[in-house]
């Protein structure tokens, strides 16, 4: 398992984010994108929804922080104990950059970011998951 740095955003592979997921009971895969992406372009298998940015005024979510921190505290984390991997998907990797850095500037350790996200990155046709990301890789994921 690759190991992970307390207090940096530490950026994974989808498929080294997999790997962590399997290997760490604890660890918490959190999908950041819209609502919309979030339902119907699908998310990764067991991906707890907290959206960072979300429509329709496409502002960042007042309450992020405060939601994850909801989330550890509702049995992934016991008391006392260090803070579980938190791992950050979005599209492209990109937003998951502002919502990592956020929750490490929150006080929140062991946050890692998914590079490619959940689409990639565009390919010369536009088109997504066909350069990069979770779906590229063949990772379980599902739609609603």
């Amino acid at each position: 398992m690759k190991s992970l740095k307390e207090d940096a955003l530490n950026p994974l592979t989808p498929v080294e984010a997999h790997e962590l997921l399997q290997e760490n009971v604890k660890a918490v895969l959190i999908d950041v994108r819209s609502n919309m992406e979030y339902l119907f372009v699908g998310h990764p298998k067991g991906a707890i929804h907290v959206p960072w940015i979300d429509e329709p005024d496409w502002v960042v979510n007042p309450d992020f922080v405060r939601e994850i921190r909801q989330l550890l505290l509702g049995g992934v984390s016991e008391h006392g104990e260090k803070d579980p991997p938190i791992v950050l998907i979005c599209r492209s990797g990109k937003r998951t950059i502002d919502a990592g850095n956020a929750l490490l500037e929150a006080g929140l350790h062991h946050v890692c970011h998914v590079t490619e996200g959940f689409e990639g990155e565009l390919d010369d046709s536009h088109h997504r998951s066909t350069v990069g990301g979770w779906r590229f890789h063949g990772l379980p994921w599902e739609q609603c």
